[in-house]
């Protein structure tokens, strides 16, 4: 192994070691709160876990910097824009669900406000097909 190989290899152990190999990339959704929610007459506790499950996974992908602390279904209070959401994405049925959530320093992705709270923040899925739900939209 020639010198130049060494110190690269050396080099790039310190930076991982030291972190700054890969940057940590997501949102935190380690201590989200779920409330129990009314029974829907419109969706199981499956399809409103599988929701949550959903925006969970949107969250830590996409929500760099910011912590998610309370995601809820609020009931079917939303169902009068429900098949309206389904039809502006070409989709069968949608669901709404509301979050909090804390933005660090950096305010996220940049187009957060940084050290602030977002509250009553919807999220629209939609399912096709009866597949698995996808994330539409989100925002006030």
């Amino acid at each position: 192994m020639t010198k130049k190989a060494l110190i690269l290899i050396t080099l790039i152990m310190i930076l991982n070691i030291a972190g700054c190999g890969e940057k940590d990339i997501g949102g935190n959704i380690d201590h989200v709160q779920i409330p129990d929610w009314t029974p829907s007459e419109i969706y199981s506790d499956d399809d409103i876990k599988a929701a949550c499950e959903t925006v969970k996974d949107y969250f830590k992908n996409e929500f760099t910097g910011c912590t998610l602390t309370e995601l809820y279904y609020p009931g079917d209070t939303y169902a009068d824009v429900f098949h309206e959401w389904a039809e502006q994405y070409d989709a069968e049925e949608a669901i709404v669900l509301v979050s909090s959530f804390d933005v660090d320093a950096s305010g996220g992705d940049g187009s957060l406000d940084p050290d602030s709270t977002y509250e009553d923040w919807n999220w629209i899925l939609i399912r096709r097909d009866g597949g698995e739900w996808e994330h539409a939209d989100c925002g006030y």
